[in-house]
C-alpha cells in the first residue's frame, strides 16, 4: 500500500508540474549556473572572466563571457530578451524566424507573422563583446556567427518539442522510466531488508559479552562490511529516485527549468552529502580492516599456541583506541572536505586551527601529559580492558582507556575516572598471571605437623580436580607457618592462577580446608587473648 501511494504520489507530482508549469515559464529568466555559492566564497581577480549560460527552456544554448561586475546584469537583461523572442515565436504554429549578425557581432532577430500585413519589426537581441571573443580566442565576427547559428537552432528545437507526437513520445518515456525505477525499488527493497535482518544479528548484545575477543572482533568485522551495504544500498536507491524524477521532469520542455532549479539548488547539499557518506563508509571500512588485523593477530596465535588472555585484553584495547583514532581524523578529514567542496578556501581555516592548536597546547598542558602518558600506558602494556588495577586509593575492573583518561568501575559499581597524567604508580592484579595469597590460622593446640598434612592435601586435591585445574597454572605451594598471631600460628599458601582467577579460587580452597578440618576436629581460631595473674 506504501508503494502504491508513493508512486501515485509522484505521478500526480509529474503531471502537476508539467500542467501549471507552462504558464509561468517565464518566471524563471534570471536563473545561471550556481557560480554564485563558489564566487561568494573564493578570491577572485578583478580582470579575470567569467562565463555563464543563456538557457532556453532550461538548456544551455550558450555561454557568454564578462567579468563577474558585469556578467550578471548583461545575462540577466539578454535573457529578458530572448524569452519574448520565445513566446513570440511560439504564440503561432506558422511564425517564421530570421536571425542575422553584422561584422561588428550585433546580432538581430525577426518574427515574421505571415497572417499579419507588412514586414516585421527587426530588434536586436545583444552585442558580441570582445570578452566573448577573447574568452574563446576567435574573432567578434566567427563568435557571432556561432551563436547565431546557436539561437536559429535552439528556438526550432523548442518548436518541435512542443509538437503533440513529442510530447506523446516523452510520455511514453516517462511512464517506462517510472516503471522501471519501481521495478528497481521493489528488488532494492527486499536487499535492503535482507541486509538489515543480517545486520542485526550482528549488532553487539549482552550475549556478545560472552564471546571471545576473536570471536568479538569477527563479529564486528562482519558487522561493519553489512552497515556499509545497508548503507550503500540506501544511498543507490535514493539516487535512483532523484535521478529518475530529474530525467522525467527534463523530458519536457515546460519543466526542464525546474530540473535545472532543483540541480543548482542541490548542487552544494548533494556535495555534503557524498562526502559525509563517503567519509562515513571510510570510518566503517577501516574499523573492518582493525577488526580483521586484530582477529588475525590472534588467530596465528591459535595456530602456533594458545591464546594468552593477556594479548586478547591488549588487543581489544588497542583496537578500541584505534578506532577512536580513525573516528576523529576521519570526522577532521570529512569535515575540511565538506568545506573545499562548498566552494570555501580551507588554507585560512588550516592556518588558524594551527594557531588556535598551538595556543591551546599552551594553555591546557595537562592535556599533553595525559596524552603522552597514554600512549605509553598501551605501548608499555601496563594494563588494558578487562584488567583489574589499584591506582593509588582505587582500584577496579578497567572498562575504557583512551588517550587522555582511564575510567574503572570499582566493587561497588561506581565509575572512576581517571587523568592518564594522574596514573604514576600502578598495580595489575590480572597481568600475564595472579596468585592467590591464603593466610590459614592453625590453633596452638593443633598438632601442626597434622595441619600442614591436611592442607597439602586439600591442595593436591583440588589442583587436579577437572573443574579448578585449568584455572590453577601451578602446584599450590605450602610455604609453612608465616607467623604467629592472635589467631594461632599462621600457615601461608601460595596458588598461581590464571588472570583474575585468584578470588574464586581462593574461596573454594578456604571452603575446602574447613570442611577438612572440621572432620579433622580442628577448630579455626577466632582471634583471643590470654591473660595471666601472677601471685606473689
Amino acid at each position: 500500500m506504501f508503494k502504491k501511494r508513493s508512486l501515485t504520489f509522484v505521478i500526480s507530482i509529474i503531471i502537476f508540474l508539467t500542467v501549471t508549469i507552462a504558464p509561468v515559464k517565464a518566471q524563471y529568466p534570471f536563473i545561471q549556473d550556481i557560480l554564485v555559492y563558489s564566487r561568494m566564497l573564493r578570491h577572485i581577480q578583478d580582470n579575470s572572466l567569467e562565463y555563464a549560460c543563456i538557457r532556453l527552456d532550461g538548456r544551455c544554448l550558450f555561454k557568454l563571457a564578462a567579468t563577474e561586475a558585469e556578467l550578471s546584469a548583461r545575462i540577466n537583461e539578454i535573457q529578458i530578451r530572448l524569452n519574448e523572442v520565445k513566446d513570440l515565436y511560439l504564440q503561432q504554429k506558422d511564425t517564421k524566424l530570421k536571425i542575422r549578425h553584422t561584422k561588428e557581432g550585433e546580432i538581430y532577430i525577426k518574427i515574421i507573422d505571415p497572417k499579419l500585413e507588412g514586414d516585421a519589426k527587426e530588434e536586436r537581441l545583444f552585442n558580441v563583446t570582445n570578452d566573448d571573443a577573447r574568452g574563446y580566442k576567435v574573432s567578434i565576427q566567427t563568435r557571432a556567427e556561432y551563436l547565431t547559428k546557436q539561437l536559429e537552432y535552439g528556438l526550432r528545437k523548442a518548436r518541435r518539442e512542443r509538437q503533440k507526437h513529442f510530447l506523446i513520445r516523452q510520455g511514453i518515456i516517462a511512464i517506462v522510466t517510472l516503471a522501471s525505477i519501481s521495478l528497481i525499488t521493489l528488488y532494492l527493497l527486499r536487499l535492503l531488508y535482507h541486509s538489515r535482518q543480517l545486520k542485526q544479528q550482528l549488532e553487539p548484545s549482552l550475549n556478545s559479552e560472552l564471546l571471545s575477543v576473536y570471536n568479538r572482533l569477527n563479529q564486528r568485522q562482519k558487522w561493519n562490511i553489512k552497515e556499509i551495504q545497508y548503507r550503500l544500498l540506501q544511498w543507490f536507491q535514493i539516487c535512483i529516485w532523484v535521478g529518475g524524477i530529474l530525467f522525467i521532469i527534463g523530458l519536457f520542455p515546460y519543466t526542464r527549468i525546474l530540473q535545472f532549479l532543483i540541480i543548482a539548488a542541490l548542487r552544494i547539499p548533494l556535495r555534503i552529502l557524498m562526502v559525509s557518506l563517503i567519509t562515513y563508509i571510510l570510518i566503517r571500512f577501516i574499523y573492518a580492516l582493525i577488526a580483521k588485523s586484530s582477529s588475525a593477530i590472534l588467530n596465528t596465535n591459535i595456530l602456533h599456541r594458545p591464546i594468552n588472555q593477556r594479548r586478547e585484553l591488549r588487543v581489544a584495547t588497542i583496537a578500541r583506541i584505534a578506532r577512536g583514532i580513525v573516528t576523529i581524523i576521519g570526522i577532521s578529514v570529512g569535515v575540511l572536505f565538506a568545506l573545499s567542496v562548498s566552494g570555501i578556501d580551507v588554507t585560512p581555516l588550516l592556518a588558524g586551527a594551527g594557531i588556535l592548536g598551538l595556543a591551546i597546547s599552551f594553555a591546557s598542558q595537562n592535556l599533553i601529559k595525559d596524552a603522552i602518558n597514554g600512549f605509553f600506558i598501551i605501548l608499555e602494556d601496563q594494563y588494558a580492558v578487562g584488567d583489574i588495577i589499584k591506582v593509588g586509593d582505587v582500584d577496579g575492573l578497567v572498562e575504557n582507556i583512551n588517550l587522555r583518561i582511564t575510567q574503572l568501575r570499582d566493587a561497588g559499581g561506581r565509575l572512576i575516572t581517571i587523568p592518564n597524567s594522574e596514573v604514576r604508580i600502578v598495580a595489575n592484579l590480572s597481568s600475564q598471571w595472579s596468585r592467590a595469597d591464603l593466610n590459614i590460622p592453625v590453633p596452638y593446640q593443633t598438632d601442626i605437623d597434622l595441619a600442614l598434612k591436611l592442607i597439602h592435601q586439600v591442595a593436591e586435591e583440588m589442583s587436579k580436580d577437572a573443574e579448578w585445574r585449568d584455572k590453577i597454572i601451578e602446584s599450590p605451594q605450602i610455604l609453612g607457618i608465616d607467623n604467629f598471631s592472635d589467631r594461632g600460628a599462621v600457615v601461608r599458601v601460595w596458588i598461581k592462577t590464571e588472570p583474575l582467577k585468584q578470588w574464586e579460587v581462593g574461596r573454594e580452597f578456604r571452603r575446602r580446608i574447613k570442611v577438612t578440618f572440621d572432620r579433622a576436629g580442628i577448630i579455626i581460631p577466632p582471634p583471643q587473648q590470654q591473660v595471666w595473674f601472677n601471685r606473689e
